[in-house]
C-alpha cells in the first residue's frame, strides 16, 4: 500500500534536510546500500568489455595473437561480470513479498522468500510444540 501524498512529501523534505545537514552522513549510507555498489560494478565491467574488444581490436591489425586472446579473455570474464553485477543490481529492485503462505508441491505451506533451512527451523518448531502438547510430534490424522 503506496503511503499517501502528503506522507511522501514529508519523508522527501526529512531526505532533503539530511542530504542538507549531513552530506558525510549521506555518502556513507549511498556507500553501504548494496544497489549502488552493484551498480559501480556493472559499470567497471562495461568498461573491462570495452576495453577487452579495443585490445581484441588491436590484436587483430596487429597480427598479434596474444593481443587478440587477451582481449577475448578480458572481454568474457567482463561480460560474465556484468551480468552478475546486473542480477544483484536487478533483484535489488524487486518489490518486497508479501508474507501469504503459498502451496508447495507436497502441499506444505510456505511462505515466499524463506529459505529452506527457515522452513526446515519453522518445521521442527511445530514438530516441538506439538511434542509439548502430548502429541509425540507428528500432525493429528483424522479418520475418513
Amino acid at each position: 500500500m503506496p503511503l499517501p501524498e502528503h506522507e511522501q512529501r514529508q519523508l522527501q523534505d526529512i531526505e532533503q534536510a539530511l542530504y542538507r545537514d549531513d552530506p558525510k552522513f549521506v555518502r556513507l549510507m549511498r556507500a553501504t546500500n548494496p544497489r549502488v555498489q552493484y551498480e559501480r560494478k556493472l559499470k567497471h565491467a562495461l568498461l573491462g568489455v570495452v576495453i577487452g574488444a579495443g585490445l581484441l581490436a588491436a590484436g587483430v591489425v596487429t597480427h598479434r595473437v596474444y593481443l587478440g586472446a587477451a582481449g577475448v579473455v578480458m572481454v568474457l570474464l567482463s561480460l560474465v561480470w556484468a551480468v552478475v553485477s546486473w542480477r544483484r543490481y536487478v533483484a535489488g529492485d524487486r518489490p518486497a513479498r508479501s508474507g501469504v503462505p503459498t502451496k508447495t508441491a507436497k502441499g506444505a505451506k510456505r511462505r515466499p522468500g524463506q529459505t529452506r533451512r527457515a522452513r526446515m527451523m519453522e518445521r521442527m518448531e511445530v514438530r516441538w510444540r506439538r511434542r509439548q502438547e502430548g502429541n509425540g510430534g507428528m500432525p493429528r490424522r483424522t479418520r475418513n
